[in-house]
């Protein structure tokens, strides 16, 4: 972990202090926004996380310290573990709790939602929109989930808690937009046209890798998208809801496991998410020979292109004019 941490962080700075300090050829240029949008994706999945569960080290201190690496890429510790450690490992899949499958403007995630007719053909420009996650996270969502959080209870603070947690929210910001945009625009020598472009297009290359790869884990055929009961219940216990609702993906393949932070074995990642991703790899065999000893699914696609084809098919499905209700 210690080394992965160092090379995605040193992927995504090296470049940044070279630019700065350096004339880099544009083509140059390229290559490094590219590679720090690789790099920015990695940090989410292979350090953050792990982090912010508290899966990186036995160190309360050190978990804390890595998962401070979202801030450093535009995001927020706070609203983050309200979003996803409560509500997507809570309620996983099941629409208007989990907002991770939340309808997002032209986007339906979920079969029980609101069927528009522009849904249609939203697996032609889908992948486009995942596009702008990590700049949408960054510019807005944290402030948006702030607010929304406060007002349904997932954050249980206080208004002078709040008050304090914000204005903590809003210093990260500004030293992020700060150290990405400002400064090197403001006060060095760079090419501000040059310099937004290649943000925008590191950011554009981050969203879709990170959105693609949770989509892959979740938004495929075979998952269940379950519907709350009168009462508020589902019908299954936790672990086989977790069963139910997520898939895994290229569990051979070490170099996708390596760079996506284990997020390919993300049956493992649900039903033990306080465990560091190195070792599922090591549990995934204990957790499928309990499934089928118990006869749960435990559901997995084999290749990487397999899985993409799911989620393509997935997403015309839901894009039909029909709302599934049960």
């Amino acid at each position: 972990m210690v080394i992965k941490s160092i090379v995605f962080l040193g992927m995504y700075l090296v470049p940044y202090f070279i630019m700065l300090f350096m004339q880099v050829p544009m083509g140059v240029q390229i290559t490094f926004w590219l590679l720090m949008g690789i790099s920015l994706a990695g940090i989410g999945m292979s350090v953050m996380h792990d982090a912010n569960h508290g899966a990186y080290s036995s160190r309360k201190w050190v978990n804390r310290m890595m998962g401070h690496s979202l801030n450093l890429v535009g995001g927020s510790v706070f609203n983050w573990n309200n979003q996803h450690n409560i509500l997507h490992h809570t309620y996983t899949n099941i629409a208007s709790f989990d907002e991770d499958i939340d309808d997002k403007l032209i986007l339906r995630m979920s079969p029980h939602t609101k069927v528009k007719g522009i849904h249609r053909f939203q697996v032609v420009y889908a992948f486009l929109f995942y596009g702008i996650l990590t700049l949408y996270w960054a510019l807005a969502k944290d402030f948006i989930q702030f607010n929304k959080h406060a007002k349904n209870g997932v954050n249980p603070q206080t208004r002078k808690q709040n008050r304090v947690t914000l204005a903590k929210i809003i210093v990260t910001k500004c030293f992020y937009f700060a150290y990405t945009l400002v400064i090197p625009i403001a006060v060095f020598n760079v090419s501000w046209t040059a310099w937004l472009g290649g943000f925008l297009f590191m950011h554009f290359t981050a969203g879709m890798i990170l959105t693609t790869i949770f989509q892959l884990a979740h938004t495929v055929e075979g998952t269940d998208h379950p519907v709350p009961k009168e009462n508020g219940t589902i019908e299954n216990s936790w672990a086989v809801h977790q069963l139910r609702t997520t898939v895994n993906f290229s569990t051979t393949n070490p170099l996708i496991t390596y760079y996506v932070g284990g997020l390919n074995f993300q049956v493992e990642h649900h039903l033990f998410p306080r465990i560091c991703h190195i070792h599922y790899p090591a549990l995934a065999p204990i957790v499928a020979a309990t499934a089928r000893e118990y006869g749960i699914p435990y559901m997995e696609n084999p290749r990487f292109i397999d899985a993409l084809r799911s989620h393509i098919r997935t997403l015309q499905r839901f894009g039909k004019a029909t709302l599934e209700l049960g």
